[in-house]
């Protein structure tokens, strides 16, 4: 008797969410609008304003989508409850670019045997790249092991006789992200001379901060969130520490980041971009930028201009719509991931030139590829070539 209330349940709901796609789009998101981690509901806050631009157009084959994201606080306990009241109560197509690695863990499991997509995941964790075990997840970032190896390969090739200190945060991005670093240090693993860890619900990293500098390390690897990102800037700085600084892709933001740190203590800090950066006056004239200016002065007139995650969740977005579009009338949850898994090599306007998303069933991570790039004090400066996987 349970399994068979347990089938028409979940029959129930497919019917609801069938009912539901043939006048609207209905998706799902969670994302930190509060918490520590609040500077990435800057994603989420872009992607509605995307969708709202393309309801006002008529939508996607006719159908308007609604983008129904909550606040997590980057909690994955908090997850858990937000997304199974996406799924069941509100019957939701698809749950769409949510927010964090830690967030996203928790509900994987959970959205695979429900069989409801999880898509392009706000994250860059290797687990996303598993479609043998999680065949309705897809990542977007590029992978946080790749992003960490080509850091210490650039280390590597630039300062040959670097001392290198690195902090992560205590969970499975940063271990991603160290161990793909390890990984591309190699045999040079010896000259990483500092490797510390902080949690998500730390106030400060000051005493890592100080065990760092102590190392002697002359290069400093901030595998942080924006917050603990700017912290790291700015201590640096007030400690007289003088390191290379790298910054992840995740927390490489001008105003979420740069900006609080102090852009003249910012100056010389290293990243890998994979998105055009606004403040760059390479762009001044791309058309897609200044598409994407007018959009920003229309749908996002308070949002900062100088913000890489308002162009990440326009991008996201774009490709979101590109996937519906495909799908055509028919929007099961099948020909969503199916459709998803049928990227090719896609150029979308606002990724770098040489940078494209291609998902296939054996590699689900879309993003690849990222460049170089240093702070001249206004903006990221591109350098060296497209790296990555091709």
């Amino acid at each position: 008797m349970r399994a068979a209330l347990i089938v028409a349940t979940v029959f129930a709901a497919a019917q609801n969410a069938s009912r539901a796609a043939e006048t609207t789009i209905r998706l799902g998101n969670t994302a930190p609008y509060s918490g520590p981690a609040s500077a990435y509901g800057t994603i989420a806050r872009a992607e509605a304003a995307y969708f709202q631009m393309l309801n006002d157009q008529g939508g996607i084959n006719g159908r308007k989508i609604e983008f129904l994201t909550l606040d997590d606080a980057y909690s994955p306990a908090k997850t858990v409850e937000q997304t199974r009241k996406l799924v069941e109560q509100d019957d939701v197509l698809a749950m769409f670019s949510s927010v964090g690695t830690a967030p996203n863990i928790s509900v994987q499991k959970y959205l695979n045997a429900k069989r409801v997509p999880q898509i392009f995941v706000s994250s860059g964790a290797t687990r996303w790249n598993d479609p043998g075990h999680f065949p309705w997840t897809v990542g977007f970032n590029p992978t946080y092991e790749l992003e960490g190896k080509l850091y210490a390969q650039y280390i590597l090739k630039t300062k040959p006789d670097a001392k290198i200190a690195v902090i992560a945060p205590n969970e499975d991005a940063g271990k991603d992200y160290v161990r793909g670093f390890k990984e591309g240090l190699g045999e040079h693993i010896n000259q990483l001379v500092s490797e510390t860890t902080y949690l998500t619900a730390d106030p400060t990293i000051d005493s890592q901060m100080v065990t760092m500098r102590e190392s002697g390390a002359d290069v400093f690897f901030a595998e942080a969130t924006p917050k603990f990102a700017a912290q790291a800037i700015k201590k640096a700085a007030s400690m007289g520490w003088k390191p290379l600084i790298i910054l992840p892709t995740v927390s490489n933001s001008f105003s979420a980041v740069l900006e609080p740190a102090g852009l003249e203590n910012s100056i010389g800090v290293v990243t890998g971009l994979y998105l055009k950066d606004p403040n760059d006056a390479r762009w001044a004239d791309d058309p897609a930028l200044k598409d994407w200016f007018s959009w920003m002065q229309k749908y996002q007139p308070n949002a900062s201009t100088g913000d890489l995650f308002n162009v990440q969740g326009y991008t996201v977005a774009q490709i979101m719509a590109l996937v519906l579009k495909n799908c055509g009338d028919d929007l099961s949850r099948d020909n969503i991931i199916r459709q998803t898994k049928s990227l090719d090599g896609v150029e979308m306007p606002l990724l770098l030139p040489g940078i494209k998303v291609t998902v296939d069933p054996d590699n689900v991570t879309p993003i690849r590829q990222i460049q170089m790039a240093r702070f001249d004090g206004k903006s990221w400066v591109l350098f060296g070539d497209v790296l990555g996987e091709k």
